[in-house]
């Protein structure tokens, strides 16, 4: 029989201490949820102006004031609000429902409504409309999809002369069934050419829903060309900006494509009036819009600043009407706003 050694002598182990009291709950700190940061008052007043502005047009074309056609972006206004400051000094190319997107950058309803209705004052000397506007580094068309090959060749550009500047494409998720997207996407992959696609995924191409038009999705898209992606889903415009600066910031510093896709909601129809979506569809959006949130938040200085910016554009509306019509004053450039040296 083999002896063992005896094992070790150890100290008893020393008593648990006594598990601490919980307070009641009433002597328990409140947990203090944090509520959304408001929009900055220049924000506000951006958001406000397009919504109203859009308001007006659908407003004016029911009265028979307005000729052509338009594309109102009502519930999508946050998108190039959170946007623009991000964005100066950048090239932006837009497209048929690109109001919010110039008013965000330029603050210059009154232009942009002279432009529309072919007065004094406008834009593009009238002769653009609602759907194609060209202003120093902006320009809008209502060509699906032809902004994504223009913004390559715009970064690649910047990217050679190195400006430090980007190219951001704003499009829709019926744009998505354009070959050229993918042929531009393709190329900023290979190139690392600086742009920024902004994708507004209202979940409606025309009239279609995107779920009967696209298979797969957008992420895994951007995903094919090894393009950084990012999804957007709220509508608050501080939260958004800063998930948004470190993106831009790669796309320009780092010359890395990206796509952010913003799924939002259109509110209005297509175009005037040919919304084929089924009224509780259409009210359910608004039920979970931006302006209907703010208001409940913010209150009565939210009513009075809506109502101040309706009434302006109201007014504004009259006194561009009033105007003489607009005139082409030649083939240069028609007004000094629309300087565009060559991208740089």
């Amino acid at each position: 029989m083999t002896a063992h050694p005896p094992e070790p002598l150890r100290a008893p182990a020393a008593p648990e201490p006594p598990a601490a009291a919980e307070p009641p709950a009433a002597a328990r700190p409140p947990t203090v949820v944090k509520p959304p940061a408001g929009p900055e008052p220049e924000d506000l007043e951006s958001l406000l102006t397009i919504r109203h502005f859009e308001n007006l047009l659908l407003r004016m074309f029911a009265e028979g004031r307005l000729n052509g056609t338009t594309h109102t972006c009502l519930g999508q206004e946050y998108v190039p609000v959170s946007l623009a400051p991000l964005l100066s000094g950048d090239h932006v190319l837009s497209n048929h429902r690109g109001h919010g997107h110039y008013l965000a950058l330029f603050r210059d309803p009154a232009g942009l409504l002279a432009e529309i209705m072919g007065r004094a004052g406008a834009v593009c000397s009238g002769v653009g409309g609602s759907q194609h506007i060209r202003r120093r580094n902006y320009l809008s068309t209502g060509v699906q999809g032809q902004s994504l090959p223009l913004a390559v060749g715009i970064g690649m550009r910047c990217k050679r002369v190195k400006s430090g500047r980007i190219a951001a494409a704003f499009v829709g998720d019926g744009t998505w069934g354009e070959g050229a997207v993918y042929e531009a996407l393709n190329m900023a992959a290979l190139w690392r050419v600086p742009v920024l696609v902004v994708v507004e995924h209202n979940a409606v191409a025309q009239s279609t829903p995107t779920h009967l038009q696209m298979a797969g999705s957008i992420a895994d898209r951007a995903a094919a060309f090894g393009i950084d992606f990012l999804e957007i889903t709220g509508h608050q415009v501080p939260e958004i900006r800063e998930r948004l600066a470190p993106v831009v910031r790669r796309v320009r510093e780092e010359h890395r494509p990206a796509v952010v896709q913003f799924t939002t909601r259109r509110l209005g129809p297509h175009s005037k009036g040919d919304d084929t979506r089924a009224q509780t569809e259409v009210d359910r959006l608004w039920a979970q819009d931006w302006h209907r949130e703010l208001t409940d938040r913010l209150g009565e200085p939210f009513r009075e600043l809506d109502a101040r910016i309706r009434a302006d554009l109201e007014q504004l509306a009259r006194e561009v009407e009033a105007r003489p019509p607009a005139a082409w004053t030649g083939s240069g450039l028609p007004d000094t706003r629309m300087e565009y040296p060559w991208p740089n």
